[in-house]
């Protein structure tokens, strides 16, 4: 399968590229040789990355360091063009943009200090319940739950079906945001956690945050949910699968849903929110803080709980390497 896959493959696309660990882009590197090319950077593939290393570093393993993709072997054999994207679609209002880009400078003036320090205590309109972001996993159950607690309606659980080799079972389940077992009631916040279209037009997208206010009896029960922006949906099972030509090696099924009462900065990135409140008092990492407040399109839009210092702080390598990469785009 593999052989033809990459028989097939000219050009190799990774998203997201900030969160790669180093030794992964070596791996996938000699992987592509393997089935390609063994004397070509990733067996002469063109390879198209994207991604913002100002965002959380990659996640190593236990006592390994954040190594990101540029001190890879790979990396310091191929034959780089840099790309600047100028254009921003999430962010129009100028504050908040001037305020994300102090951060990447690693030099937020008084004055954003104070206009997010404004923010720390503001009120969400009446009627509106924007995501919290918080930093930490546990305090995102602890505030789900708690929530969900405080609803006084009969629960409905969706258990996360599954089927395939244990190993790569094991696998969907990290990689798929969806829980194992979804517990709804009528109130319940929730987010979509899979984007679904129809004949190519999107339905509903990850990120997409809204209420349960009804459970189809008709259809087993599946529950119905109207977004902030108005629009409802029953949603259905959704499958995440891995597969080959000869058809489905694992597959996980469940309601792409989570309660969104809270969510973590972590899980929150890639997404876009309209609104969000944000408690930055516990950031323990480099670039945590901007992924939080770039996850929503404008200053008014964030309700800070509080926020400390960590939460302005990039990481070093990123400022020093970022000057590199903007050299390299020039030439």
């Amino acid at each position: 399968y593999l052989i033809e896959q990459f028989a097939k493959t000219d050009v190799l696309i990774i998203d997201e590229v900030s969160m790669l660990h180093a030794h992964r882009l070596d791996m996938v590197d000699q992987v592509a040789r393997m089935f390609k090319n063994p004397f070509l950077p990733f067996g002469g593939l063109q390879v198209v990355m994207s991604g913002d290393f100002f965002q959380l570093p990659p996640v190593g393993r236990i006592g390994e360091e954040n190594s990101f993709i540029f001190s890879s072997r790979a990396w310091s054999e191929m034959d780089i063009a840099v790309c600047y994207l100028e254009e921003q679609y999430r962010q129009e209002d100028e504050a908040l943009l001037n305020i994300l880009n102090e951060i990447r400078q690693g030099a937020v003036s008084q004055l954003s200090r104070q206009s997010l320090r404004c923010r720390v205590g503001s009120k969400y309109k009446e009627g509106t319940r924007p995501a919290k972001l918080v930093s930490h996993r546990a305090d995102a159950d602890n505030i789900n739950n708690s929530e969900l607690g405080k609803i006084k309606e009969e629960s409905r659980e969706f258990i996360m079906s599954s089927d395939g080799s244990r190993g790569l079972v094991k696998e969907l389940k990290n990689s798929c945001l969806a829980p194992e077992s979804l517990v709804l009631k009528l109130g319940a916040r929730v987010m979509f956690v899979k984007n679904k279209y129809i004949k190519e037009k999107s339905v509903y997208v990850n990120g997409t945050i809204g209420t349960v206010i009804d459970f189809d009896e008709m259809r087993c029960g599946l529950p119905v949910v109207e977004t902030d922006k108005g629009e409802v949906f029953t949603v259905e099972p959704e499958d995440w699968t891995i597969d080959d030509d000869k058809g489905i090696l694992a597959k996980v099924t469940q309601i792409p849903l989570r309660l969104a009462w809270a969510i973590t900065v972590h899980k929150s990135q890639g997404m876009s929110l309209s609104s969000a409140e944000i408690d930055l008092r516990r950031c323990f990492c480099f670039g945590m803080g901007y992924v939080a407040l770039s996850r929503v399109s404008s200053l008014d839009g964030i309700y800070l709980a509080g926020i400390n210092e960590t939460a302005f702080r990039v990481d070093p390598r990123i400022m020093e390497y970022d000057w590199e990469l903007r050299r390299m785009s020039e030439s």
